[in-house]
């Protein structure tokens, strides 16, 4: 896709103020924040701009989430943990499952050799030289055991745990399970944050075949699927876009080599420039060159809709050129 460098938009929009020259510093850093403004504006517009638009990725989901734990133990475990393998190793019981922090991965849920469950921070894990799907933890060094599993029976699944036993004091662990795609995906650490969950597939969507999507909804933790269709599912497929990242520069503006995305160009220089005249209260040329940064924006997001038509992916979304034509 098209980019523009960071040192053209400030130069175009230093033409557009009329400075005949550069602006000082103040008005430098002062452009630089408005640029920003009005950049997470154009961002927002658009649930689905190509550009940040991620179709049907397959992310792991948090089947628990542990909380309670204070200082006495470690307040590391109060997070939301995926189902990272199963269980190799002489410290291990074979062939259970292996939990990790979405947060912190170096905590961790598994089965020690008594074939009781137990909490640990401090862990490090392996899959060298074994079957896929398989993971040694490594419970030497850092590792501390925060909670241990008191059940005279012991059980297959962590939510049964009536009693666990803390390293001091008297913390009351707490455990409930969940379906939730986190923003970040910490074991795979190539995929982007999640800024804006749009869909939810069981399997890989927007191929030959159909594929269930589920309704969700989202808070702090990440997307809450609903009525999920196996409870031994450990991952789903989202569509979503990409988190907001603002530009950096702080120095050197004139020159900065930084990308910006060429369909928000016009928009932003124009935008900029309005920003300018309403700080030297020019109220009515700031209208003019809005609605000139606005005819901008709108001829991209048109180029939006007119691929909606025939795109399954940008159903049930709206932009601001449809909203108008309504």
């Amino acid at each position: 896709m098209q980019t523009r460098t960071y040192g053209d938009l400030f130069k175009i929009t230093s033409a557009l103020i009329g400075t005949g020259g550069q602006l000082d510093v103040t008005e430098q850093d002062q452009l630089s924040h408005f640029i920003n403004r009005r950049f997470q504006q154009a961002f927002d517009e658009s649930p689905v701009w190509p550009r940040y638009l991620v179709p049907s990725e397959e992310r792991e989901l948090a089947l628990y989430k542990l909380s309670n734990a204070t200082s006495s133990t470690s307040t590391l475990v109060n997070q939301s943990y995926i189902l990272l393998g199963i269980a190799s190793g002489s410290n291990t019981t074979p062939g259970t499952n292996v939990y990790q922090g979405v947060t912190t991965r170096s905590a961790c849920i598994y089965k020690n050799s008594s074939n009781a469950w137990i909490v640990t921070t401090g862990n490090d894990f392996s899959t060298q030289g074994l079957p896929k799907g398989t993971v040694s933890v490594n419970n030497g060094g850092g590792e501390v055991v925060q909670f241990t599993e008191a059940d005279t029976v012991k059980n297959d699944s962590i939510e049964n745990v009536t009693t666990w036993t803390p390293r001091a004091d008297a913390d009351q662990l707490e455990v409930v399970t969940q379906r939730v795609i986190p923003y970040s995906q910490v074991s795979v650490a190539t995929l982007e944050n999640v800024g804006e969950f749009l869909k939810v597939h069981r399997k890989k969507a927007f191929l030959n075949n159909s594929s269930m999507e589920y309704e969700f909804f989202v808070d702090f933790d990440g997307a809450n699927i609903l009525n999920i269709a196996n409870t031994n599912d450990t991952s789903a497929f989202v569509t979503y876009k990409k988190d907001f990242t603002p530009f950096t520069v702080t120095s050197d503006y004139y020159n900065s080599t930084v990308e910006v995305p060429g369909e928000f160009f016009n928009y932003i220089a124009h935008a900029v420039y309005a920003d300018f005249l309403r700080v030297q209260n020019r109220q009515e040329q700031a209208l003019a060159e809005e609605q000139v940064a606005q005819t901008y924006l709108a001829l991209e997001l048109e180029k939006i809709d007119i691929r909606s038509n025939n795109n399954t992916i940008n159903k049930r979304f709206s932009t601001y050129v449809n909203r108008q034509s309504r």
